[in-house]
């Protein structure tokens, strides 16, 4: 029985390009919001690999964030009187829609989390402006790693004393799946076909035999329901 759902945040459950873009244009209204929050984004998985490859001892995504600001200021010549400002966007990501109906539903029988890069602090405020309406913060900083190692997967399910086959990560990233899936636990994909904007090519569909494919969170909700 799935005792528990697990679930990446960025992508999946919120919109983090258009809301990062927001927060872009308020302080840089001389830029290219959306470019600039892509080439943001971009630093990202760079930045955590080094720390997972064991190149740099663990640090915390939101300081990750500032030192990828640093670096995308310098490429698009910019300067930021108050970066931690800015940085702060990463904690005021739009919810998609269904999200946080679906997450209700899932938790009136199931314990649901995060199962995040971010770190417990940024994963706080953000469910606190977005609503999400998690039981506990898990992911990363429990493990000090970064997925997609099998130590934050489960690190989090041993964090909630259940076994992984009893746990279910939850992704829009089929990457993300196979490496939870190699762990031990259970797998639902939900596509988020504009994480990346109108022209996305990745992860439009399924690429592995998940336990559950969903349209949306509130179908994802009535699956796991059949699942006992």
């Amino acid at each position: 029985m799935i005792q528990a759902l697990i679930f990446d945040v960025f992508g999946t459950c919120v919109d983090w390009r258009n809301s990062v873009a927001r927060e872009v244009a308020a302080v840089l209204p001389q830029v290219d919001a959306l470019a600039f929050a892509t080439a943001w984004r971009a630093e990202y998985d760079p930045a955590m690999a080094r720390i997972r490859d064991g190149a740099r001892g663990y640090v915390p995504l939101d300081d990750l964030h500032l030192e990828n600001l640093d670096t995308v200021c310098r490429a698009f010549g910019v300067t930021l009187e108050a970066p931690d400002r800015l940085n702060a966007a990463w904690e005021k990501l739009e919810p998609w829609p269904d999200v946080v109906g679906g997450l209700q539903l899932l938790r009136q029988e199931r314990i649901i989390a995060p199962c995040s890069n971010g770190s417990i602090a940024l994963m706080t405020r953000l469910a606190r402006y977005a609503g999400l309406p998690w039981d506990c913060i898990l992911g990363a900083e429990l493990a000090r790693d970064y997925k997609p190692q099998a130590a934050v997967y489960r690190v989090s399910c041993a964090a909630l004393r259940l076994p992984p086959d009893q746990v279910m990560m939850v992704a829009a990233h089929n990457d993300d799946l196979l490496a939870a899936r190699a762990a031990g636990l259970r797998t639902a994909f939900v596509p988020r076909l504009t994480e990346h904007g109108p022209d996305q090519a990745t992860d439009l569909e399924p690429t592995g035999d998940w336990d559950i494919v969903a349209k949306d969170f509130a179908d994802l909700a009535h699956q796991v329901a059949g699942h006992g």
